[in-house]
């Protein structure tokens, strides 16, 4: 009974710790941020599996976390206030080919990483042909090109 508890603890604490540091798309992963979710993969495993390694603790903590992930998605679907908490929202934060620099903070996200992304996915050279910027839920940026006048 010890693992249930202690992976649903470990769940509900590395989503609140996930939510609070923010999206960040997998494709956008600098080489610090590969390492530091290795170290908290390790250390996660240590929280969940204590001093019991055997075969049916493991299997007891993997499927504790299964039925959490599959009960929070089926919440969240009939819940639109706990989707967007656990979620977030899409966030403009390029409109009319100016930048929205609270947004942007708020995402953490400089002039440079919406330029470099920019031209990366859509081959846009500067912000004023960006109607708009768009940050998803999960990370990534979208873009819509202003129309050519």
């Amino acid at each position: 009974m010890e693992s249930i508890f202690r992976a649903a603890g470990m769940y509900l604490a590395l989503m609140i710790l996930f939510r609070i540091a923010g999206r960040r798309s997998l494709a956008d992963l600098t080489t610090f941020d590969f390492v530091l979710l290795l170290i908290i993969g390790e250390a996660t495993q240590q929280a969940l599996l204590g001093e019991d390694f055997s075969f049916t603790n493991a299997v007891l903590v993997i499927t504790t976390l299964f039925v959490l992930d599959i009960g929070f998605s089926l919440a969240k679907l009939s819940s639109l206030r706990l989707s967007r908490l656990m979620d977030g929202q899409a966030l403009v934060v390029v409109e009319e080919g100016r930048f929205l620099h609270t947004r942007m903070r708020h995402s953490r996200l400089t002039e440079d990483d919406i330029l470099e992304s920019a031209r990366s996915t859509q081959g846009i050279e500067n912000v004023s042909q960006i109607k708009y910027a768009i940050v998803e839920r999960n990370g990534t940026l979208s873009f819509i090109q202003r129309d050519e006048e």
